[in-house]
């Protein structure tokens, strides 16, 4: 019995180039197919701008202001009322034309249940504008 034994030949590793190009062409291909999506435009007809000097300003309406302090205590215009008294008001300001905004004031401690119910008066009563300011 002989033994074929192989002194002297190194084992030769190589680097197999054939998944990374494989992944290189799936990228071209996928580049391929998306490039002249990108290039694809939308027609659109813009309305031309109207210059400054033609356009009437708007009205001037002075804005609701709205607090609600810690305890809950509303006061609009820096006057004290109830929710369903601020809830009326808000229904008279919200039929006028041009709206004014109402700009909430809440405290930081105040229930979130009362600004909600401030919200929902103002939705209900159709205002669009409303704003969030800080006391600071």
């Amino acid at each position: 019995m002989s033994v074929a034994v192989s002194i002297g030949r190194k084992a030769r590793s190589e680097i197999n180039v054939v998944p990374l190009i494989d992944v290189l062409l799936v990228l071209l291909i996928i580049f391929m197919v998306t490039a002249p999506m990108l290039s694809h435009r939308i027609g659109l007809d813009l309305p031309q701008p109207v210059p400054p000097d033609r356009v009437p300003p708007p009205p001037e309406v002075d804005p609701i202001s709205l607090r609600i302090d810690a305890r809950g205590h509303l006061s609009v215009n820096g006057t004290p009322m109830s929710a369903q008294a601020a809830a009326s008001l808000l229904q008279v300001e919200g039929s006028l034309n041009p709206q004014p905004e109402l700009r909430i004031n809440a405290s930081g401690e105040a229930d979130y249940h009362v600004v909600a119910q401030v919200l929902a008066s103002a939705r209900d009563a159709g205002i669009v504008r409303i704003g969030f300011i800080d006391s600071d």
